[in-house]
């Protein structure tokens, strides 16, 4: 079993949790924790029993975004270095995004650059209302490149645009109206509201929760003629297939279907 430095990573009723554990640097991270968290991602993904993966941040952030050591390394390095290290910041939020689980980011505290860019490649965010976000890459001279898509996707071209220009401080009711977080609570029902969700997610077919996030993922991408053809056989390939079949006799008969026992 892997041992991570810079992560607590569990699993308990068929869910896995990654928690970001550097409360000293409000969990800002660096290449390790970014390997750390592909490799969690990607471990928890292939296993059967896990039915959906929460993300969150140890004490009281959720995640400052980079580490200051590692921006100072990467700032005295040279194009190449650089390159290569943001490669990993993108195929670790990509991993987050296509995972076949559902992806959870439970916001606890302040999300930051990087941070926010953790929250927008969940497929849905539960934050306190106390939280906030910023796009601060441009104070330094810099953007939010590798999240810049997953940002995009969540809360459109416009909202992103003036986000990612004025850098400024997005309070967690601004963040849900627009779209960056799903559902704002308070810190002492945090976990009652996200439990909830986990059971909501939990009582689905897997297998049909995996192409749902598929169908979310890539229709907007296609034209008319690409998505007529992808839904109509998406459709007819679950209804078809054993989990398909097993929840629709289930429906019929009154009972549970198999995947909830």
């Amino acid at each position: 079993m892997k041992i991570f430095t810079s992560l607590i990573v569990k699993s308990e009723a068929n869910v896995g949790w990654i928690t970001l554990n550097r409360p000293e640097t409000r969990n800002a991270f660096d290449e390790v924790m970014i390997s750390e968290i592909q490799d969690a991602v990607d471990g928890l993904s292939v296993r059967d029993d896990i039915r959906a993966i929460v993300i969150s941040g140890e004490g009281t952030a959720f995640s400052a975004g980079a580490n200051i050591d590692w921006m100072r390394r990467m700032g005295e390095s040279d194009f190449e270095t650089n390159y290569r290290d943001a490669l990993g910041l993108a195929h670790m939020l990509d991993a987050i995004a296509v995972s076949p689980k559902p992806t959870i980011a439970r916001v606890n505290g302040p999300a930051i650059g990087g941070g926010t860019g953790l929250v927008a490649a969940c497929d849905i965010a539960i934050g306190v209302e106390t939280g906030f976000f910023s796009f601060s890459e441009v104070k330094i001279g810099l953007v939010p490149a590798c999240i810049g898509p997953y940002v995009i996707r969540k809360v459109g071209e416009g909202r992103s645009r003036e986000l990612f220009i004025t850098g400024r401080r997005l309070t967690a009711g601004e963040a849900i109206d627009y779209g960056l977080l799903n559902f704002m609570t308070t810190l002492d029902k945090l976990d009652a509201e996200l439990e909830v969700l986990l059971k909501q997610i939990i009582t689905s077919g897997p297998a049909a929760v995996a192409s749902a996030k598929r169908l979310a993922r890539s229709v907007p991408e296609m034209y008319r003629e690409e998505y007529i053809e992808y839904t109509a056989k998406l459709i007819a390939e679950l209804r078809t297939s054993p989990e398909g079949r097993e929840g629709t006799s289930a429906f019929l008969h009154k009972r549970s279907p198999n995947w909830m026992k």
